[in-house]
């Protein structure tokens, strides 16, 4: 019975020591979870910028077509059989070279002939002048009649005529003849020949065009521009002087818009259907890239410069319908702030709304963190302008689009 007992006692002592070591143990565990939740987290390291405003000038995009500023068809003032093509299909030709040669022999007799009747006209006149004179000499003498004076004054009157006559007939062989070479009236590229040698062409405006002719040393880029921004700033630029509004274009393949222009014309009506008004600007082609017919994006200045908050488009979030940027208060913790956005301008974008100069943005980690949190700043430089032909293409105000803004 004593063993009994013994052995009941040291199994009790046992337990008790076990649990005992389960509650210390339940205890520190928790002390050491309340140590570990009680460490702060790591402040994330991000890109900041300091907000600074910029003297910009608005720019509106527009999509348009390049024209050719002079366009000629070719076709023939005279009739015959085409003899030879100078050009090669697609060249650059100058003013005055020759395009085509139509037969000139038929035209060659007729000013022969031309030529005759004025030598024969000439010899008239001489001959009828000098019978007015001897004429008139008589009749002083009384040794003739009256009438007989008029008729040879008649004569003589009826050979100069006969002579202008003549020389107008001669004039006109002379420019027939001179049609035969069919020349550029215009430098600029040429298309291909529609004709080729040994055909029978006809003359005048509704005979076929044998080639067509188009400038290339400047290019016109017509676009649609919108009522308001018509009435804000085109149609004050076009009264006072064109050299007010800036105006760039690129093309469907270039980035930005990296060919300065000027404008050259204004529509003299709205077109009420669309509410546009056609506008036309005028580019330098020295290299003759630009052709008619191409697309062309237009990047058009409106209004005086002025200051504008820009940010970097790497700062900028999005949350469904809206555009926010984080900012960064001075203990270091983050804040969520909407914006309201402009036009893209020098590789940046316009903040209308909701943010103002000296204040700091993340720039860069925007999805490492979320509002309130503590970060570690690091200073990133400054958003750098550029040229504004660089600048890139912007979605605030568009008119017309293209796949190739796409891009």
């Amino acid at each position: 019975m004593l063993l009994l007992r013994n052995r009941y006692a040291m199994a009790a002592l046992a337990a008790a020591i076990f649990f005992g070591g389960i509650a210390v143990l339940r205890v520190n565990t928790g002390i050491a979870r309340d140590a570990v939740a009680s460490i702060p987290d790591p402040a994330v390291s991000v890109d900041v910028a300091t907000v600074a405003t910029q003297k910009i000038t608005d720019w509106h995009e527009y999509s348009g077509r390049l024209e050719a500023i002079d366009q000629v068809e070719i076709r023939s003032l005279v009739s015959g059989t085409l003899t030879a093509v100078h050009f090669t299909d697609g060249s650059l030709v100058e003013k005055g070279d020759e395009l085509f040669t139509i037969d000139p022999r038929p035209y060659q007799a007729a000013l022969d002939h031309a030529t005759a009747l004025v030598a024969a006209a000439q010899a008239r006149v001489a001959y009828t002048s000098s019978d007015l004179a001897r004429a008139g000499r008589l009749l002083a003498g009384n040794a003739i009649a009256k009438r007989d004076y008029e008729e040879k004054r008649n004569a003589s009157r009826g050979a100069v005529a006969d002579l202008q006559a003549a020389k107008a007939t001669l004039a006109s062989a002379s420019l027939d003849l001179e049609h035969t070479r069919i020349v550029a009236p215009i430098a600029g590229r040429v298309s291909r020949a529609e004709v080729t040698p040994g055909n029978v062409i006809a003359a005048g405006a509704n005979s076929a065009p044998l080639t067509s002719l188009v400038s290339v040393s400047h290019m016109y880029a017509s676009f649609e521009v919108d009522e308001q921004s018509f009435l804000k700033f085109v149609g004050p630029s076009s009264a006072s002087g064109s050299e007010r509004t800036p105006v760039f274009l690129g093309l469907a393949n270039e980035e930005g818009y990296p060919r300065p222009g000027k404008l050259a014309s204004v529509d003299n009506r709205l077109d009420t259907s669309s509410g546009t008004i056609r506008v036309r600007a005028v580019f330098d082609n020295p290299g003759g890239k630009l052709v008619p017919g191409l697309y062309a994006r237009i990047r058009l200045g409106g209004g005086a410069p002025h200051d504008a908050v820009l940010v970097d488009e790497k700062a900028i979030g999005t949350d469904q319908n809206k555009r926010f940027v984080v900012v960064v208060n001075d203990d270091n913790k983050t804040a969520y702030r909407e914006v309201r956005l402009g036009a893209s301008q020098d590789g940046g974008r316009v903040v209308q709304a909701g943010l103002k100069a000296g204040e700091r943005i993340v720039v860069n980690g925007l999805q490492r963190i979320r509002p309130g949190d503590v970060v570690t700043p690091q200073p990133t430089p400054a958003l750098a302008t550029g040229a504004p032909a660089k600048l890139a293409v912007s979605d605030a105000v568009s008119n017309g689009s293209s796949p190739a803004d796409n891009s």
